[in-house]
């Protein structure tokens, strides 16, 4: 009698364990099956991070097993503020959102932007696409033609205003390691200053290393070249050209330098909102890693002149963590420096 108490006991236990083995045995490729997956987009159709969220969902689908739809939706408001915080407190968090953030996210919590609500330490970064490595770069008849020698003599860049990198770059290097850099601003933009070089009402220019393309024949005879790349991350493109980190002589110096040039770093990411299930996100880590190397995204990405490096999720994580270590004295000391930091 005492062994059918214990059975009558044990049946509403048995019955819950065999209703939820289902649901809680279900895989991840199982789960997306048949699914639509939201990839909210926090800028304006046609921006860069808008057109490469949109080659990325094209391709992205097939990669993962059950071949979900993917549907971007674009949410421009406050420069990807509107879109950041959707993704942290409203989105699903069973993997069926994905939010293509700014790159400036975590500059941006630690500098206290208002109505910031999401955590870039508790976003589940899936990873990101682009590397726009900046370099600084000089005519050939500049007095400076190393990278040492910005440290010694003066260099006058061109520069289209605050809070472009043609501005922050060489700001940055003059107040943290003392170069010589003197600023001549009032210029549209990169291709612009690349012909006031040529003209010589400059000597050089900071900029993303992408607005050099169509300068291309200029390198090859010479009447340009890289002084340095202003990234601690190698460049593959330019090997040989050195780093500016390398001249720091202080480990705050480049920890004041990635705080403000962190945004490289992040390229232009993806997230999941926290607790998603962790066999889903390796899942679409894999997957999106898979899509932005697939032969047909590369092909169609260079049709488009749009730069798709795949950046890993784990350096995300760990970038993150690193600046939320920055010291508060010198946050502050980064808003009066370049207060229009982008």
């Amino acid at each position: 009698m005492s062994g059918a108490k214990n059975l009558f006991h044990l049946a509403p236990v048995l019955a819950g364990a065999l209703l939820a083995t289902p649901a809680g045995a279900q895989s991840a490729a199982d789960f997306y099956k048949g699914k639509q997956i939201k990839m909210i987009v926090g800028f304006a159709a046609g921006n860069d991070y808008d057109i490469g969220a949109r080659v990325l969902a094209k391709y992205l689908g097939k990669h993962i097993p059950g071949q979900p739809v993917i549907i971007v939706q674009n949410m421009p408001q406050a420069a990807s503020i509107v879109a950041a915080n959707y993704v942290y407190t409203q989105a699903p968090r069973d993997g069926t959102v994905i939010g293509a953030l700014t790159r400036n996210i975590a500059s941006l919590a630690l500098m206290g932007q208002p109505n910031l609500e999401a955590d870039p330490r508790r976003l589940i970064w899936l990873g990101a696409t682009s590397f726009p490595g900046r370099v600084c770069v000089v005519g050939d008849k500049a007095p400076v033609q190393n990278a040492a020698d910005v440290f010694t003599r003066e260099l006058i860049v061109g520069s289209n205003g605050a809070g472009n990198s043609t501005n922050t770059l060489p700001t940055v290097f003059n107040h943290v390691l003392g170069a010589k850099f003197r600023l001549i601003e009032g210029y549209k933009g990169t291709p612009d200053i690349v012909l006031a070089i040529e003209r010589g009402e400059v000597e050089g220019v900071c900029s993303s290393y992408g607005q050099f393309r169509a300068s291309a024949q200029s390198f090859r005879e010479g009447k340009l070249r890289v002084l340095f790349r202003a990234e601690e991350a190698a460049m593959p493109e330019i090997p040989d050209a050195p780093s500016i980190y390398d001249f720091a002589k202080s480990e705050d110096q480049k920890q004041f330098m990635r705080f403000v040039f962190s945004s490289t770093e992040f390229g232009r990411p993806y997230a999941f909102p926290p607790d998603v299930p962790a066999d889903r996100v390796a899942l679409m880590r894999r997957a999106m890693e898979d899509a932005v190397k697939d032969p047909e995204l590369v092909a169609e990405a260079e049709k488009l002149n749009l730069d798709m490096s795949w950046r890993q999720p784990d350096n995300l994580t760990r970038l993150t963590g690193e600046l939320y270590k920055t010291p508060p004295e010198m946050l502050e000391a980064v808003k009066k420096l370049v207060p229009n930091m982008q």
